[in-house]
């Protein structure tokens, strides 16, 4: 209904148009003293040549164009379709055998162009006012500062101007090129380079800063976002390239700043040849690939065409997600099966194993929570270390190609159970290789941003509740990377693996806790310890202020094609001596001690030590921090 009204008041608006361009017309030529004669064709005439025109204007769609996005395309399609309309009506005035003067057929043109025009710009301007004045009223402008002057910048620019009400208002640029410094794009001044933002933030009172520039290297990324951390601005990102599928932008897409942004970490280099070899048309099975880590690996090995992918997983709810994303994203295309099972069930692991043939085995179930494995020592080794002894001795017994193991950093000189359940785990698959024609090797890596049980999504959560964040210690420190980075290096560790191996990944440089709880605090426009709290809580029962990633008696004992990838040896136990050990714990797991069970796990990994023994003697060294 209101776009009827507004498309006959356009026709009515255009009629009087019309007829106003030839009466001034008329007056440009001739002054007061027009011919009677054009009085009388005036009369004949006008009546036919609106409907053409306005017949023409319908054509070129100026009665269905949104003008209150009006710009330069707009524009072209307006003196396209009053130059088609005017030939028109030059053509039906001669076959009228009309011969008017060519001064007069050019002045309407000309003017027709100006009042078609104006009639729809002038919409874009009234409710730009009227914008401007809603925001005025409410107090609820904010003043944005736009990092970038390119095309996507260009594009942002257009959405915020447009929706000022919803977005703000756009105060300046931001850009590195000294060539554009001063330059005006679409009305808004280029205010300075990355250095000047915090000055810049001052004089104008900015609020919000968006970065605007998708082809921007991680490291240049997060130079610039210290730069835009020293404000107490709002910070927020646009999409990076690879996720920009047609080239355009919307400020809908436009999200806050995560701590991944911050970290600076180069892209992964994987040879994507080798890892195809490694996967395509080959049966892949994946224990716990409902977790963060299972489930980004289930998403990269669908990429590589396996001939069947097999997801085995004990929480029905994240299995039923990542099988509904894989089913939606490749249709028929993909082979995959979703198995509820328990990998602590020898008899069902087995009989998956004889179904299914699987060639290539990723064993990322774990129970991987450091104070709840605690106080349940004995859940952390029944899932852990004898979940993983069922699945790898059923990958021996039904020949499978490659065992790769999911470990962690805490299973280096291990202070809690779950980090020495998953030592456990490394001695099960590197002694089960002297002796098997599969090869067993594990990847080691630390903490993955985002990941179930991350300190991230906590910090957001307390964040979001107005604080205060809980830091455990002021000192403790760990390594972060991607899920999608460590998922991707671990099929690259696979390609590499010949058996036996421990796959070390480079986790960067070690991240203050903290730190990243500062961080987060400010990219979320709030300033530490005065707008949101930040509190110590101590230590957890098993948590060590830092995380290794190899020992003293683990060498890198090669490096690979991959920088990030390096090998460390372990020496190996016999297996038979090993599972006798292992025998002697599930004896003391069902007498549920969990004193004398501590004691065991000690004697079968010597490295164990108490949490309190390592933490009084370590000084936290940071060759790099991340500070805003």
């Amino acid at each position: 209904m209101i776009k009827n009204k507004r498309k006959l008041m356009l026709y009515i608006l255009d009629s009087l148009a019309i007829c106003t361009s030839i009466t001034l017309a008329l007056i440009l030529k001739f002054g007061v003293n027009i011919p009677s004669s054009y009085f009388i064709l005036f009369e004949k005439m006008i009546f036919g040549i609106i409907l053409l025109k306005l017949f023409t204007y319908n054509k070129f769609d100026l009665y269905n164009t949104l003008w209150e996005y009006a710009s330069i395309e707009e524009l072209i399609q307006i003196v396209q379709s009053t130059v088609l309309a005017n030939a028109i009506g030059i053509i039906y005035l001669y076959v009228k055998h009309i011969h008017i003067s060519l001064s007069v057929l050019v002045l309407v043109l000309g003017i027709d162009i100006a009042l078609i025009g104006g009639i729809r710009f002038s919409y874009r301007i009234f409710r730009r006012l009227k914008n401007n004045r809603s925001i005025t009223i409410q107090g609820a402008e904010k003043s944005i500062l736009v990092v970038g002057a390119g095309a996507t910048a260009d594009m942002i620019t257009v959405q915020i101007k447009n929706n000022p009400s919803i977005y703000g208002k756009l105060i300046g640029y931001i850009d590195d090129d000294e060539k554009l410094y001063n330059t005006v794009i679409k009305g808004t001044k280029v205010l300075g380079n990355r250095y000047d933002i915090y000055s810049i933030v001052k004089r104008y009172n900015i609020n919000e800063i968006i970065l605007a520039i998708p082809t921007v290297s991680p490291k240049d990324k997060a130079l610039i976002l210290e730069e835009c951390s020293k404000t107490n601005c709002k910070v927020k990102t646009v999409p990076g390239i690879q996720e920009i599928v047609d080239g355009q932008v919307s400020m809908s897409e436009v999200r806050d700043v995560e701590i991944e942004d911050l970290l600076g970490r180069d892209p992964i280099n994987l040879n994507s040849f080798e890892i195809s070899k490694e996967l395509k048309d080959k049966v892949v099975l994946v224990t716990g690939g409902g977790g963060s880590i299972g489930s980004e690996l289930c998403r990269q090995i669908a990429n590589f065409h396996p001939k069947k992918l097999i997801i085995v997983d004990i929480y029905e709810n994240n299995a039923y997600d990542i099988q509904m994303e894989l089913n939606k994203k490749y249709n028929e295309k993909l082979d995959l099966s979703v198995i509820i099972a328990s990998v602590r069930d020898k008899k069902n692991i087995n009989r998956i194993f004889r179904e299914f043939s699987p060639q290539i085995v990723f064993h990322a179930a774990a129970h991987k929570h450091v104070p709840l494995m605690e106080t349940s020592p004995q859940e952390a080794i029944k899932n852990n270390s004898f979940g993983t002894r069922n699945v790898a001795e059923a990958a021996d017994k039904y020949n499978v190609e490659k065992f790769i193991l999911i470990s962690t950093d805490k299973a280096v000189n291990p202070t809690n159970v779950m980090g020495a359940s998953k030592k456990m785990c490394e001695m099960i698959a590197q002694s089960l290789n002297e002796k098997s024609k599969t090869k067993f090797v594990g990847v080691r890596f630390g903490n993955v941003l985002g990941s179930n049980g991350s300190v991230i999504p906590l910090f957001k959560k307390q964040i979001l509740c107005g604080g205060p964040v809980t830091v455990t210690h002021k000192d403790i420190i760990r390594y972060f990377m991607t899920i999608p980075e460590a998922s991707q290096l671990v099929l690259q560790s696979a390609a590499y693996a010949h058996g036996g191996e421990i796959f070390v990944l480079d986790m960067g440089e070690p991240v203050r806790i903290l730190d990243l709880a500062e961080n987060l605090v400010k990219l979320s426009g709030f300033k530490p310890y005065e707008e949101i709290e930040i509190e110590f809580t101590g230590l957890r029962p098993g948590e060590k202020l830092y995380e290794e990633l190899l020992v003293d008696e683990e060498m890198i004992t090669n490096e690979t094609d991959n920088e990030k990838i390096f090998i460390g040896k372990s020496d190996t136990i016999d297996y038979s001596i090993l599972t006798k050990r292992l025998d002697q714990l599930q004896k003391i797991i069902d007498k549920e001690d969990n004193v004398l069970l501590k004691e065991k796990i000690k004697e079968l990994v010597p490295t164990y030590k108490n949490n309190e023994e390592v933490n009084n003697v370590f000084k936290p060294v940071l060759s790099k921090e991340i500070t805003m």
